[in-house]
């Protein structure tokens, strides 16, 4: 696994080892070890800002995941498999709602960013897709934290 992490904020501690422990689980049980990803954590202005001009929504989100295997250029490398990135702003307020832990919180929305890379949705499809995803993010979830917290 090749894993890039990129704490592009300031307002919440990032702990780089325990991620990069997280990812590396989550890889291996979607057999992606070989895989490489970058992940980079910034705060609601610049996730507004990308979502903005990404996904044309003028809001803050959670995640927005860049997969680099689709499109015209796909097979260039098929080890990369995308970027995500992680609102930490927003991961906070989620956990609180969620009752979860920061860490938690982050390591769920790292599972839902690499699903998405994987071709996984839950936008714009049947329902049968959309709980394929939340299956896949629930036994991940578990599989990290030997619970159901989800």
């Amino acid at each position: 696994m090749k894993l890039q992490i990129d704490n592009n904020q300031n307002k919440i501690k990032i702990d780089k080892r325990k991620i990069r422990s997280a990812v590396s689980k989550i890889l291996k049980i979607l057999d992606c070890a070989e895989k490489e990803i970058s992940l980079s954590f910034v705060d609601d202005e610049k996730i507004k800002k990308l979502n903005k001009q990404y996904l044309g929504k003028n809001r803050p989100t959670n995640v927005i995941s860049f997969p680099l295997q689709e499109g015209e250029y796909s097979n260039i490398n098929p080890n990369i498999i995308g970027d995500i990135v992680i609102s930490t702003e927003t991961a906070q307020r989620d956990a609180l709602h969620g009752n979860l832990s920061l860490s938690q919180e982050i390591d769920f929305l790292i599972i839902h960013g690499i699903l998405h890379l994987l071709g996984y949705n839950h936008e714009n499809t049947t329902r049968k897709e959309t709980n394929k995803m939340r299956q896949k993010e629930k036994d991940l979830f578990t599989a990290l934290y030997g619970c159901d917290a989800i």
